[in-house]
């Protein structure tokens, strides 16, 4: 989690952890916005081979943007496991390897 929260750094984009989990159980969401705006919501999702793959799960609508801030609180409330980080850069998909 810190060597993302990092490497978006030193590449110019902003990154902070909305809400900590479970250090070695927990499920991670990363958030992915430009600018602020166009929020994509990726989760590392599991595989019929057994892997996990991050997934788009959800995408900000830009006719009601409070609603994507609104699922993510009531996906921490449900999971207090669960690790929600974001990153405000350009072609955030890069940085969990989905180009």
């Amino acid at each position: 989690m810190g060597a993302l929260i990092r490497r978006a750094g030193a590449e110019g984009g902003f990154a902070s952890v909305l809400q900590k989990g479970e250090q070695d159980a927990g499920t991670i969401l990363v958030v992915l916005t430009e600018r602020g705006g166009n929020g994509r919501v990726y989760e590392r999702m599991p595989q019929a081979d057994g892997s996990r793959d991050w997934t788009l799960t959800r995408r900000e609508d830009p006719e009601n943007k409070r609603e994507l801030d609104e699922w993510l609180a009531r996906r921490g409330n449900q999971d207090p496991d669960l690790w929600i980080v974001e990153l405000d850069i350009a072609n955030g998909e890069r940085f969990i390897g989905i180009t």
